[in-house]
């Protein structure tokens, strides 16, 4: 096992990923920003140096001052989390170039993901479903409408070079096409460095399910049961549950099988997320993207399935067998997991501050993983995450009943905060019937 790990990171993941270090004896090295050597993760660390100033870009996305940390700790091996530098294959480079093990996929896999119409047509070659769509960058508006004439509108327009939700935009015809191009575009040279566009075929109603994949050190692809990731504003999850309410016994087969085959396409090692768009009506589901790192919702997986996904990433990284049977992955009843934002619970605007009161929900099926306490201050540098809560049921039904006692539990005041969102939406018709999509919360709203 690898003996010193440092976390790249910040926040509940940094937290998180230190937790496991220090159960299984590793020490954990964290780096943090001038803005957030206050808050838990920087004192859990058995070190702590700080690699800049608040500006992510001087700090957590500093691969200078990150590998220079490293070298000065003695750290054997990096975990990136998700965010910042995870999915920088340059990173990945320069962290095995430094002589130490990366917690991660290979920088040829992220590379080959990372470009979101390369890694449709890599998809496509594997035979995994993909919607229709460009099979290379619309090289401008002309292009584009010939494009969208083809496909059919509505069509969604996206950066090539996205991820997370951000750089999208829906056409409904030829007039908004127009619109959409230059601002999808513009959105992505100034976020990505890359203006590259794609467009594809858009699902006015559709599920967003995704199946976690580790890949293992003796080669083979896992697929670890999928998530439902509908519950979303502006593209981003609020919830995730596992198992999905929309995926029948022989569509987890068919969805499961599509992942494997896209991890193995890339020859995939490490903890990954083949997300899919479920179009609920005919049950056809498309390749969207693939995460390559560690998801934000991987604790719904771990409670199901009784495993440490962050345990198996150190253990992948450092060339041993997984601590599971492959053969003998079973389900264990229901997970959900809430994700807690400094935002307001109406139009999820970001509204950090002084935490004044913070006390955690506890009991059985209840899991916490935070990356704030009292006293500490959410500060605008970074994301809105302050903690997910997570809760674990023998079915659906006691889930939610968990996740009501939870929520109403949670005693959070300073800054503004989605709690509210949370209490509405677990007793909404619609969510309880777990035959939802991705507009339920602007029919909520």
């Amino acid at each position: 096992m690898i003996e010193s790990l440092l976390v790249a990171n910040r926040g509940e993941i940094a937290r998180r990923i230190i937790r496991t270090a220090r159960r299984l004896g590793v020490r954990a090295i964290a780096v943090h920003s001038e803005a957030d050597a206050d808050l838990p993760f920087v004192a859990e660390a058995d070190e702590a140096v700080c690699v800049g100033p608040a500006n992510p870009a001087q700090s957590y996305r500093n691969t200078e001052a990150i590998i220079a940390a490293a070298r000065s700790t003695g750290a054997q091996a990096i975990h990136p989390g998700y965010g910042f530098l995870s999915e920088n294959a340059d990173f990945a480079r320069t962290v095995e170039a430094s002589g130490l093990i990366w917690v991660g996929p290979g920088a040829d896999a992220i590379s080959a993901m990372g470009d979101k119409i390369n890694a449709r047509n890599l998809m496509a070659a594997a035979g995994v479903p993909v919607a229709a769509g460009t099979t290379e960058p619309a090289a401008d508006l002309g292009a584009a409408v010939a494009a969208a004439a083809e496909i059919g509108y509505p069509v969604m327009v996206k950066a090539a070079a996205g991820g997370g939700g951000m750089g999208m935009g829906v056409a409904v015809d030829e007039a908004a096409l127009r619109t959409e191009y230059d601002k999808v575009r513009a959105f992505a040279e100034r976020m990505f460095g890359d203006g590259s566009v794609l467009l594809e075929r858009y699902f006015p109603r559709v599920r967003h399910v995704e199946v976690q994949i580790l890949g293992l050190a003796d080669g083979r692809v896992l697929a670890l049961g999928e998530r439902e990731c509908s519950v979303q504003r502006r593209n981003q999850k609020l919830v995730e549950e596992s198992p999905s309410p929309a995926v029948s016994p022989e569509l987890r087969t068919r969805l499961l099988a599509a992942a494997v085959r896209a991890g193995e396409a890339v020859d995939y090692r490490n903890a990954g997320t083949v997300e899919c768009l479920l179009d609920p009506t005919t049950g056809e589901f498309f390749f969207l993207e693939m995460n390559t790192r560690l998801q934000v919702e991987h604790p719904v997986t771990e409670l199901v399935h009784g495993i440490d996904l962050v345990e198996e990433q150190l253990r992948v990284a450092a060339g041993l067998p997984p601590t599971f049977d492959p053969d003998a992955l079973t389900v264990r009843g229901h997970a959900i997991e809430l994700r807690i934002n400094a935002e307001d619970p109406k139009r999820f605007l970001p509204g950090p501050g002084t935490i004044s009161t913070w006390v955690e929900p506890t009991g059985e099926g209840i899991r916490v993983d935070s990356g704030y306490a009292e006293g500490n201050t959410v500060t605008p540098f970074y994301d809105s995450l302050m903690a997910k809560l997570i809760v674990h049921g023998q079915d659906r039904t006691e889930a939610i009943a968990r996740a009501r006692a939870a929520v109403a539990a949670f005693d959070l005041a300073g800054p503004k905060h989605n709690l509210p969102f949370f209490t509405d939406l677990l007793e909404n018709p619609e969510f309880l019937s777990g035959n939802y999509d991705t507009g339920i919360v602007s029919r909520l709203r």
